[in-house]
């Protein structure tokens, strides 16, 4: 599935050491003003990184946009794949808790090279449409903000850390979201599991809510029918409140830790793999305006289900 969403959607392809990552942008009003520069500031924040792999992410739209604006049409652009270096010494080797395994078994690949769509460099093409998307939610003063609450402390050098991810969406109307089986935060929810090293999802209080008891944790109401709490974390019964959406999203540690690790190859020979320098140490901050990126398309997307199609101005 390369695709996300139903109104406002985003098809992507490319693979890591690919010649280059693009994707189409569908179902955008007509007549958005695209700032080309807020795009390639997002781009910027998810390339900061301290590996060895050095790309400039820079953004080609080539379709949908007219004299600055949307016109209707699919937009569609590409980004450049100019530091790609295949690991030719680890092609055959399964490596510890990446893809290798599970593509292997699902589509009869041979080596690592042939699961470059599951490599992190895919969310390049989600920061564009969630930019885009944020443009369009800006126009509805609606606003998308992570940070990093945590991260696991490394002690050991090659190591990787985990990391918990915060992030609030604010200025939303009540009333969006799809009952029963497209609720908002299950949309939002199966938007951060699509992360690559995503491994846990929570809103409002989360798990902590099963350790409270319902005096404690009911949103009660005023009679201008505010909420006096937030615990729903903004959603009801699959539908925004008009309270800010606040939720949680943890990763697990980068996986390509350099460290010897035992593992097999694709024959099931015991092998031993160490991963290059060319890796993260942990998801977070790049991550982050890629997790907004998520929920921005994932809010477009309900708004333009609620109101059908937008009016925007130039």
């Amino acid at each position: 599935m390369n695709t996300f969403g139903r109104i406002f959607r985003l098809t992507d392809f490319g693979e890591t050491h690919g010649p280059c990552m693009g994707g189409v942008i569908d179902g955008c009003p007509s007549g958005l003003r695209i700032d080309t520069g807020f795009v390639q500031q997002e781009l910027d924040r998810r390339a900061l990184k301290g590996d060895g792999r050095r790309e400039s992410d820079k953004v080609r739209f080539v379709s949908g946009i007219y004299d600055g604006c949307t016109n209707g049409a699919p937009i569609a652009f590409l980004i450049d794949n100019e530091d790609g270096q295949p690991n030719a010494a680890a092609d055959g080797v399964l490596k510890p808790s990446h893809s290798s395994f599970v593509y292997r078994e699902k589509y009869g690949h041979t080596g690592n090279e042939q699961g470059g769509r599951s490599s992190a460099r895919q969310t390049v093409c989600r920061v564009v449409g969630g930019a885009v998307a944020k443009l369009l939610l800006r126009a509805h003063n609606i606003t998308v903000a992570a940070e990093t609450l945590s991260t696991a402390r490394i002690t050991t050098d090659g190591d990787t850390a985990g990391s918990l991810v915060a992030c609030v969406i604010k200025g939303l109307p009540a009333g969006l979201g799809e009952p029963v089986y497209d609720k908002f935060d299950a949309r939002l929810a199966a938007a951060m599991l699509s992360l690559p090293a995503c491994k846990g999802f929570e809103i409002g209080e989360g798990f902590r809510a099963a350790a409270l008891c319902g005096s404690e944790y009911n949103d009660l109401q005023n009679s201008d029918f505010s909420f006096r709490t937030n615990h729903d974390g903004g959603v009801q019964a699959g539908i925004t409140n008009g309270e800010e959406v606040c939720f949680r999203v943890a990763f697990k540690p980068i996986p390509s830790i350099r460290m010897p690790q035992p593992t097999v190859d694709y024959c099931g020979n015991p092998v031993t793999y160490t991963a290059s320098s060319r890796n993260d140490a942990c998801a977070a901050p790049r991550v982050l305006p890629v997790v907004e990126a998520m929920a921005a398309l994932v809010t477009a997307d309900f708004l333009l289900i609620e109101n059908g199609k937008l009016k925007t101005e130039n």
